[in-house]
């Protein structure tokens, strides 16, 4: 199996491609648990990413969203039972337990769950517990110390506006951790979001010379807008955001942005890979890096002509190699990928 060929018209600007754990090893371990960071510290990763929720007493929790239902064994807790609820996210109405909700010691006493069990399973559920950041860092600091070499940490602000307008604001919390701990005063950060006001905040507070900070403006689907653009009545898109004025704009205030995959090489209807747009030259040329999210092992996620066998569901190692390697090709700067192990075999490094 090989990758579909595209001209290598673009190098990356980065001086090594950089492989990011994508909620850490989490095709192989429930997501954002020191064990799946863990093993994708073994397996090679350059950075490890957290995603970061607020609790009730003001603590940064790794977890996807603050909705815990679906990653925690939390509805199986009678006592938790009536903190069941609904609120408004993000302008959706979500129903379910939510992190702001509970202090650290309570949920302190749950464990995750994976997020996809119909596609990797249930048999780690209930064996680990929810992490701090804080103990993410630890945890980043001691693999590091053992592989010789500084590990970063790539932590993304979730509904930073949310947590802001209940009174649990996240940017100036996280600098604080960051300053808090040796390893992120000099190992490489990289703080990302999907909203803007809170990364230009975070480059007022940073400075022009931030040091082992840089910051990530993640960027969602074309027709879709940042929350904080849309809770101000903003037009500004996603879309506009991808075009060479826009980026120029980016590069203001952030040093790289997070695209997703297909923005870079979409699939055609025949759900193959097509011919890569302008977004990585037009972001290299404004100065910004380009790192996409996210490649996945299995059969599902990738280009039908790279599939191996039929079930969507199969693990496919050479398949998600060959469909990074297509995407190098267009000199992108770093991945998102939830197999860390075959993002090294991509770029051809030993963990």
């Amino acid at each position: 199996m090989s990758a579909p060929a595209i001209a290598a018209a673009e190098k990356p600007l980065a001086a090594r491609v950089q492989v990011i754990a994508h909620r850490g090893a989490s095709a192989h371990l429930p997501e954002h648990t020191l064990a799946a960071y863990a093993r994708a510290i073994a397996d090679g990763a350059d950075f490890i990413e957290p995603d970061l929720v607020m609790t009730q007493d003001g603590v940064l929790l790794a977890r996807h969203e603050n909705e815990i239902g679906g990653t925690t064994d939390v509805g199986s807790y009678p006592g938790f039972a009536a903190r069941r609820t609904r609120k408004i996210i993000d302008g959706e109405l979500v129903t379910g337990w939510f992190s702001e909700d509970f202090s650290l010691a309570e949920l302190k006493t749950l464990r995750a769950r994976e997020r996809l069990p119909e596609l990797r399973g249930t048999r780690h559920d209930g064996e680990f517990p929810l992490a701090t950041l804080d103990e993410v860092i630890d945890l980043v600091a001691a693999g590091s110390k053992d592989r010789g070499q500084a590990i970063g940490i790539i932590p993304e602000i979730k509904h930073g506006s949310y947590f802001r307008d209940i009174g649990l604001p996240m940017e100036d919390a996280l600098l604080a951790a960051l300053a808090a701990h040796e390893h992120t005063r000099t190992a490489p950060v990289e703080i990302q979001s999907f909203e803007v006001g809170n990364l230009r905040y975070l480059r007022g507070r940073l400075g022009g010379a931030h040091g082992n900070i840089r910051l990530l403006q993640l960027l969602g689907d074309a027709g879709e807008q940042p929350y904080d653009v849309v809770a101000a009545g903003g037009r500004l898109s996603y879309a506009q955001m991808m075009t060479p004025a826009g980026l120029r704009e980016i590069a203001t205030y952030a040093d790289a942005i997070g695209p997703d995959i297909r923005a870079i090489i979409p699939l055609t209807a025949n759900r193959v890979l097509g011919v890569p747009t302008a977004l990585v030259r037009d972001a290299h040329v404004a100065g910004l890096e380009v790192h996409p999210y996210t490649f996945r092992p299995e059969n599902g996620f990738q280009p039908l002509d790279l599939w191996h066998g039929s079930d969507p569901h199969d693990f496919n190692a050479a398949g998600s190699i060959a469909e990074i390697r297509a995407y190098l090709a267009t000199g992108i700067d770093a991945f998102f990928t939830d197999d860390p192990a075959i993002g090294c075999k991509a770029l051809n490094r030993q963990a």
